[in-house]
């Protein structure tokens, strides 16, 4: 069996740029877990059928990668909510209904998961503040990217010192909606039709998340980027839920994003 040290994260130029080396992140890939068939390999979705001891040990190499103790890697069960919550030192390994982590206490990995939704991790590397969330279309049109900011800012961030990374999603050209999907949006405002091109099929629009992310983002007030890595189209290295779905397959994975303070 392969261990952590195979694991293979993206990481962002941003990040690696201003962050210096007292913040750690990844955005994990499939690559150097131990799931197997439509799991193969880094499935961490606690939420998926595959094998639980397998997920267990993907998280774990999750954590390790970190230098960290997997009862030190902290996730939440995520409902595509507005709410980002905090962990410090007392973290337990609840998993709390929200979307976001925030943290100022090193040694806590904070993860979310996806399989098309987007990842987003940020820090104020001058605060010494942490924060993921998990941003999908009701969540980035619910508040959740500038709930994790207020949340980061409640521990000392500071709104124009915060930077934050768009990790692997779905992209335009593999997100087919429906009208009432669209009419939701531009009730909400109207420039947001840019977000959406004509479908192949009437009555459909192919709609931008990472546009609408990476927009939220800087109108709140951040300086954000975009990896643009499409989950759906790079399938040896990313789960898809609506790839699985195009394929009528019964489950999929979750890949997992995750940020660190290291200790000293």
């Amino acid at each position: 069996m392969q261990d952590d040290a195979s694991l293979s994260p993206v990481q962002s130029p941003l990040f690696s740029a201003k962050a210096g080396p007292a913040i750690a992140h990844g955005y994990f890939t499939r690559k150097g877990g131990v799931s197997e068939g439509i799991y193969r390999g880094l499935n961490v979705g606690l939420g998926s059928k595959d094998d639980r001891e397998h997920v267990g040990e993907n998280r774990a190499r999750v954590a390790r990668w970190f230098g960290a103790e997997p009862r030190h890697l902290a996730t939440v069960h995520q409902v595509h909510s507005p709410d980002a919550i905090v962990v410090d030192g007392t973290y337990d390994g609840a998993r709390p209904d929200a979307d976001a982590l925030v943290t100022a206490t090193p040694g806590i990995v904070l993860g979310v998961l996806s399989a098309d939704c987007g990842p987003v991790l940020f820090t104020d590397p001058h605060a010494g503040v942490i924060g993921a969330a998990h941003a999908g279309w009701k969540g980035a049109l619910g508040g959740i990217l500038e709930g994790t900011i207020e949340a980061m800012i409640s521990l000392g961030a500071r709104r124009e010192r915060i930077i934050a990374c768009l990790g692997p999603s779905i992209s335009r050209t593999h997100y087919e909606v429906g009208a009432e999907f669209v009419e939701r949006f531009i009730a909400a405002d109207d420039d947001y039709v840019s977000f959406f091109n004509p479908s192949e099929r009437n009555g459909h629009a192919m709609f931008d998340l990472p546009g609408l992310t990476i927009r939220r983002l800087t109108e709140a007030g951040v300086t954000a980027e975009n990896l643009d890595i499409c989950t759906y189209a790079d399938e040896d290295r990313f789960f898809s839920y609506r790839r699985t779905t195009h394929r009528q397959e019964p489950d999929y994975g979750r890949q997992m994003s995750a940020i660190c303070i290291r200790e000293n």
